[in-house]
C-alpha cells in the first residue's frame, strides 16, 4: 500500500488501519461494478490514495465505511465507462472474472444473500445494466446506502436514483432464475454432467440439460470458445464433444469442483494450471438450464492451481 504524503504526523498509521479495516468490503463493491478483480484492486488503491491524502477534518465524516464505499463506486463508474468502450472489440462474449476469495460479510446468516450478489449468474444480469443503474442497484441492493447519498455519489437528483434504483431493481428480478436447488443437489447434477461429457456419453449429457439451455464461454480470442452464444440441449452437447475431440489439451484436464464467486463452480487444470472455470445453473427441473465457462487466461491469474487447491 502506498504511503500517504501530506497527511498530518503520526496519522499515518491511524488511516492505514481504518481503511484496512474496510478494504475487503470495498474490493467487493467495486468488483460488483466493473467485473474484474484486477479493476478492482486498482480501484480500491485510487480510492486509499483519495482517502490518505483528502484535506479536511475527517472527524466529520459519521460513516466511514459508507463514505469510502461511495468514493470506490464513483471511481468504478468511471472505470466501467472506460471498459464499455474497450469492450467493443473483445473478440467473442464478456464473462466477468472469477473469484476465489469468499464474500465478506459479518454476518453468517447474510452469507448467502451476499454470495448472490457475485455469483457469476448475477454479475451477467448486471452487464446488461447501464453503468448508472448498475451502481445505483449496487449501493441500495448490497449495501442498503440512502437514496440521498446515493444521488450524492452518482451526481443525480433524488428522484432520478429512485427510478434508476426500481429499474434495476425490476430488471435484475426478471433475469433471476425462479427457482433455486439446494446445494447438495446442485453438486449432485453438476458432478454427472461433468462425469457424462468427460466419458464420453453424449445422451447422458443430454438429458442432464434443459431444453432451452444456454452456453456462453469467454476465450477473449486466447482460447477456442464458441464466438456467441450456443442455445438448446444437443447443439451444446456436440460443441461440447467436438471441443473435447479437437483441443489437445483439454484430453489431459483434471476437473475439481470448488467454491467460486460464493457458488459451486468446476475448474479444468491442465497440469497444475488453471485452464477453464465453469458455473453451472440449474432450474427446478433438476437440469442445467445455464453454462458459463471462462477460459480467457487472463481472467484466470486469481484462480488457485492444482496444488494450493490440494492444501
Amino acid at each position: 500500500m502506498t504511503e500517504p504524503h501530506n497527511t498530518e504526523p503520526g496519522t499515518e498509521e491511524e488511516l492505514a488501519a481504518e481503511f484496512a479495516a474496510h478494504r475487503q468490503v470495498l474490493v467487493g463493491a467495486a468488483y460488483r461494478v466493473v467485473g474484474s478483480v484486477a479493476d478492482a484492486e486498482d480501484i480500491v488503491q485510487e480510492t486509499w490514495l483519495r482517502w490518505a491524502s483528502a484535506p479536511g477534518n475527517r472527524a466529520e465524516i459519521r460513516d466511514v465505511r459508507a463514505y469510502l464505499i461511495r468514493i470506490t463506486t464513483r471511481l468504478a463508474l468511471n472505470r466501467l465507462r472506460q471498459q464499455k468502450a474497450q469492450r467493443e472489440q473483445y473478440v467473442g462474449p464478456w464473462l466477468p472474472e472469477p473469484i476465489a476469495a469468499a464474500p465478506a460479510t459479518e454476518d453468517p446468516a447474510a452469507v448467502a444473500e451476499v454470495a448472490d450478489s457475485v455469483s457469476m449468474a448475477m454479475l451477467v444480469v448486471l452487464e446488461t445494466l447501464s453503468p448508472l443503474e448498475r451502481a445505483a442497484f449496487v449501493l441500495r441492493e448490497v449495501f442498503d446506502l440512502p437514496f440521498g447519498e446515493i444521488a450524492d455519489t452518482l451526481g443525480r437528483s433524488e428522484t432520478a436514483v429512485r427510478q434508476l434504483a426500481h429499474r434495476a431493481r425490476e430488471h435484475v428480478h426478471a433475469r433471476q432464475p425462479r427457482h433455486r436447488v439446494d446445494k447438495a443437489r446442485h453438486t449432485e447434477v453438476t458432478s454427472q454432467f461433468l462425469a457424462a461429457a468427460w466419458s464420453g456419453d453424449f445422451d447422458q449429457v443430454v438429458s442432464l440439460l434443459a431444453p432451452d439451455v444456454v452456453l456462453v464461454s469467454d476465450g477473449g480470442g486466447k482460447k477456442k470458445a464458441a464466438l456467441r452464444p450456443l442455445h438448446g440441449a444437443e447443439k451444446i452437447a456436440r460443441w461440447l464433444f467436438g471441443v473435447l475431440a479437437t483441443d489437445e489439451e483439454a484430453a489431459g484436464f483434471e476437473i475439481r469442483l470448488a467454491e467460486l464467486n460464493g457458488e459451486d463452480a468446476f475448474i479444468a487444470y491442465n497440469g497444475e494450471e488453471v485452464d477453464s472455470v465453469g458455473f453451472t445453473e440449474i432450474d427446478d427441473s433438476g437440469r442445467i438450464c445455464q453454462i458459463y465457462v471462462v477460459r480467457n487466461p487472463d481472467k484466470l491469474t486469481g484462480i488457485p492451481r492444482l496444488p494450493d487447491l490440494r492444501q
